[in-house]
C-alpha cells in the first residue's frame, strides 16, 4: 500500500502527457506530475518519491523534500493566517495546514512553532499541530545509555537545552557541556549520557567517554575548529593579533591549549594550519 506522509520507492509502470505513473508491489499507483519527473526516467526504474493528498483529496507523489514526515517533528514558519487556521511552509508547493484547535497559542505569521505531522483517520488528509508536549514518549523507551541519536533542539531550559530525541523522546543537553553553538531548531547528532530513574534523559553532544580538557581555552580551539569544519590555517606560529582576533585569546593561552589538545589526541598540529581528529 502506497503510504501517504512518507517517502515510498516505487517503479515508474507508464508515461502519460502530464507525468509518470508510479506503482508500488501490489500494484497500486499513483502519479507523478511532470514538473517532479527527473529527466533520466525509464519505465520500470524505481523512484523514491513523498506522498500526500492534492486539493482534490487524490494521492499524488513528489521529488519535493518535505521538512516534516509523518509521525515526526519540524520547526516550520507560518506563512499565512486566515479564520480557519494557519498555513506552514514545509518545503512543498502546497503548504501545511494547522487548524486553530491543533494550535497551542495563536499562530503569528512569519513566526516559527515547533510542528508534530498527523492524519486525519477518516479522510486521510494530512495536518499539523503545534500541541507537540502530548506526542513526546516518556513510559517506553527506545533507547540506551551510550547510544547514537538524532537531535531537535526544542527550547532554552535554563541549565540546558531541551531537545527531541529521535522524533520519540525529550531530553535535556546542559550547556556547561557545549562545545559548540545551537540554536532552536537545529538538527545535530548526539549521545544519550543518562537515563534517569523517572525516565528523564540526559544528552551529550560528545561520544561518551570522550575525555573532555578541562582547560576553558581549549574548548574555545575545538569550538572553533568545528565551526570551520574541523580545519583552520593556523597554528602556533601564528601572530598575536590573528589568534586574538579569531579566538579572543592571547598567544601565551593559545600555545597552552593547543598543547593540551595535541597531547589529548584531539588535534593535528602541522607547520601553518591545524587540524580537527574525529
Amino acid at each position: 500500500m502506497i503510504k501517504i506522509g512518507d517517502y515510498n520507492r516505487l517503479k515508474i509502470a507508464r508515461e502519460l502527457d502530464f507525468g509518470l505513473f508510479l506503482e508500488d508491489q501490489s500494484g497500486e499507483e499513483v502519479l507523478l506530475p511532470n514538473k517532479y519527473c527527473p529527466n533520466d526516467s525509464e519505465i520500470g526504474n524505481e523512484i523514491n518519491v513523498f506522498v500526500y493528498l492534492d486539493k482534490s483529496d487524490r494521492k499524488v507523489a513528489t521529488t519535493q523534500i518535505p521538512k516534516i514526515t509523518l509521525g515526526k517533528f519540524g520547526y516550520l514558519q507560518v506563512e499565512t493566517v486566515t479564520d480557519a487556521g494557519a498555513f506552514l511552509y514545509w518545503g512543498m508547493d502546497k503548504h501545511l495546514y494547522v487548524p486553530g484547535v491543533q494550535q497551542q497559542k495563536p499562530m503569528v505569521e512569519g513566526q516559527w512553532y515547533f510542528v508534530f505531522l498527523l492524519q486525519d483517520e477518516t479522510t486521510g488528509k494530512l495536518f499539523g499541530t503545534s500541541k507537540v508536549e502530548r506526542y513526546f514518549e516518556h513510559d517506553e523507551l527506545t533507547i540506551k545509555v551510550k547510544d547514537k541519536v538524532d537531535l531537535l533542539v526544542y527550547e532554552d531550559a535554563g541549565l540546558g537545552y531541551s531537545v527531541i530525541i529521535n522524533d520519540i523522546h525529550k531530553g535535556l543537553v546542559y550547556k556547561n557541556e557545549l562545545f559548540k553553538n545551537i540554536n532552536i531548531g537545529d538538527r545535530v547528532e548526539g549521545y544519550i549520557k543518562n537515563i534517569r530513574e523517572d525516565n528523564k534523559i540526559d544528552v551529550s553532544l560528545q561520544p561518551i567517554g570522550y575525555r573532555e580538557s578541562t582547560d576553558p581555552n581549549a574548548k574555545i580551539i575545538i569550538a572553533k575548529l568545528e565551526e570551520y569544519d574541523g580545519f583552520l590555517p593556523m597554528s602556533d606560529k601564528s601572530s598575536p593579533e590573528e589568534i586574538k582576533r579569531i579566538f579572543g585569546i592571547s598567544k601565551k593561552a593559545f600555545k597552552k591549549a593547543l598543547g593540551a589538545l595535541y597531547k589529548e589526541h584531539k588535534i593535528e598540529i602541522k607547520d601553518s594550519s591545524i587540524k580537527l581528529l574525529s
